[in-house]
């Protein structure tokens, strides 16, 4: 899969890196996840990350992913230059994955006004570390599901 990324899912490493992997040990844990485009988008109640895939089997694998993943915590990892920038779990709100024609799409929405006012505060956040360059990781119970661009 050419529009695709290697990444490590180890519990004792925190950060993705989007470098060149050390060599391979015996406990290990990587997976290929699918490049992404990545579009924000605000809601009345909270926000909704639109991922789309060009290619045929990035899409399934995305989809598969959502499916498979459905229900857990959603969260995000921004780096730059392969350290983590900005790390954000969606935790204070209701996340639904629904698959769409050409990826998924997340939605994030909670019905009290504070929640939803940190839900879309991160939603900038993250907005501004993609237009600046930065690589995005979508996590749904801490494993990586696409890497994102802007």
């Amino acid at each position: 899969m050419s529009n695709s990324m290697l990444v490590e899912r180890s519990p004792f490493n925190t950060t993705l890196s989007s470098a060149a992997p050390a060599p391979a040990t015996a406990g290990a844990n990587w997976c290929l996840v699918p490049r992404c485009e990545l579009r924000i988008e605000k809601c009345k109640e909270g926000i909704k990350l639109h991922c789309s895939c060009d290619d045929e089997i990035a899409c399934a694998t995305l989809q598969n992913l959502c499916r498979s993943l459905a229900g857990g915590t959603c969260s995000l990892s921004c780096q730059w230059n392969g350290m983590t920038l900005f790390d954000c779990k969606l935790i204070c709100g209701n996340c639904k994955i629904e698959c769409t024609d050409k990826g998924c799409c997340i939605s994030c929405c909670s019905g009290d006004k504070a929640c939803c006012e940190i839900i879309q505060a991160c939603c900038e956040a993250l907005a501004c570390c993609l237009k600046n360059g930065c690589c995005c990781y979508l996590c749904i119970n801490g494993t990586p599901i696409c890497c994102c661009a802007c």
